[in-house]
């Protein structure tokens, strides 16, 4: 009987000493857990995200320029809260600030954070010759039309395979439908082309872009995601609502 009671108490020792050692283990791992939880990073939200893309893949380099991206990311999230944006992680934003031997379309999958194309696009004959000074809602008129615009389907017509653009801003290009506006491939938009006349040919008001690349641009961005067509031409700014709490 004596050894059994010995054997309880050491039993009854060692079970102690066992939940003594295991507590500071079990009380480390749980603040270990908690620090973990507390040093998670917050989640930036959506604007800032693509305010920092502008510098992440180095777009100013590549000849955007702020004011453009600020106004198509402005708008690009005004649309996304307003419209059933299919494609929602692609945005395409043309230039025409600069002279049309530079490459200045820019299509962006904002999602993965990466420039997909970067490549030259024609403005309309009846906008300028090197650079697009004047733009036009007017048929008739063979000028560009600035602000943004929804990417629609595609069909072959007289400059082959094309995609049709649908005019998101009343008074500024809503009529790019009835225009023909659309995107389309042409010989004249080329660096050849360039070298022979110091400029791309000209469209009639089309965003025209280089052959080669013209079916797998469309065939990304076509059915349902944004296209932003800029100039720094302050009318713009002060008729469209989309970007208007971007200017002074």
């Amino acid at each position: 009987m004596i050894q059994a009671c010995f054997r309880n108490r050491v039993f009854l020792s060692c079970f102690i000493l066992a939940l003594m050692l295991h507590i500071p283990v079990a009380f480390s791992m749980t603040m270990k857990h908690e620090t973990h939880l507390m040093a998670t990073p917050v989640v930036e939200d959506e604007a800032t995200q693509l305010d920092a893309l502008y510098e992440t893949l180095d777009l100013d380099n590549m000849g955007l320029s702020d004011e453009a991206y600020d106004m198509a990311v402005n708008g690009y999230l005004k649309l996304k809260d307003t419209r059933n944006i299919r494609k929602d992680e692609l945005l395409t934003i043309i230039d025409f600030s600069l002279p049309s031997t530079q490459k200045r379309l820019f299509i962006l999958d904002v999602e993965a954070g990466k420039v997909l194309y970067h490549t030259y696009v024609a403005h309309g004959r009846g906008s300028g010759k090197l650079i697009a000074e004047t733009f036009s809602n007017i048929p008739e008129s063979y000028q560009s039309s600035l602000g943004f615009y929804e990417t629609s389907g595609t069909y072959i017509g007289k400059n082959g395979f094309s995609m049709k653009l649908k005019g998101l801003e009343t008074g500024i290009n809503h009529k790019a439908e009835e225009r023909a506006i659309v995107v389309h491939g042409a010989p004249y938009v080329s660096e050849q082309f360039i070298r022979q006349q110091g400029f791309l040919g000209r469209s009639h008001g089309c965003p025209a872009l280089p052959e080669n690349l013209n079916r797998p641009i469309i065939e990304k961005i076509k059915d349902g995601s944004l296209l932003f067509i800029y100039s720094n031409r302050a009318d713009y700014a002060k008729k469209s609502k989309l970007i208007k709490s971007t200017v002074g």
